[in-house]
């Protein structure tokens, strides 16, 4: 596995990956769980979210970084993150591995290289979001064994009418 920088020309690849890899959640779990209504608000456009998400992903000029995990010359999966240079503080902001390269350290390997990243500069603190659903329930368990403290929430969400 070799993981190197976001290049333009990764887009197409990286656009159909993560729309892959979050459709599940999206319309097997998220969907189901809060109804048309809310799911319509909040998520109903996901597609086009990612699609104008991982557009601007990359920009170092503006702290986002985003890294490139490659097996056998296939795009495996990458990491977003997000530097606060005054806060100090990091944000790894999305980690995607294709399906079939999951389970083979692709995913860890991409957040202690975004890790590694941020801790080249004067950053002192990294954190990452994720979700409680059984969806989540992988990326909880990467990051727990990284050493992130989760810090238990909760979001409530519903119609009004």
């Amino acid at each position: 596995m070799r993981i190197r920088t976001y290049e333009r020309a990764d887009f197409p690849a990286l656009l159909e990956l993560t729309l892959a890899v979050f459709a599940s959640f999206h319309e097997d779990s998220y969907r189901p769980l809060v109804g048309e209504t809310v799911f319509a608000n909040r998520h109903g456009h996901w597609r086009e979210d990612y699609r104008e998400r991982l557009g601007r992903a990359h920009d170092p000029r503006a702290g986002k970084h985003v890294a490139v995990a490659v097996v056998d010359d296939e795009v495996a999966g990458y990491v977003g993150w997000v530097e606060q240079v005054e806060q100090r503080h990091g944000e790894i902001d999305i980690l995607a591995v294709a399906a079939r390269h999951r389970r083979r350290g692709v995913g860890r390997a991409l957040a202690e290289h975004a890790i590694e990243h941020m801790r080249t500069g004067d950053l002192q603190v990294v954190s990452v979001g994720t979700g409680g659903d059984p969806f989540h329930a992988p990326a909880r368990a990467l990051y727990e064994d990284l050493g992130f403290t989760p810090l238990p929430t909760v979001n409530y969400t519903r119609p009004l009418r």
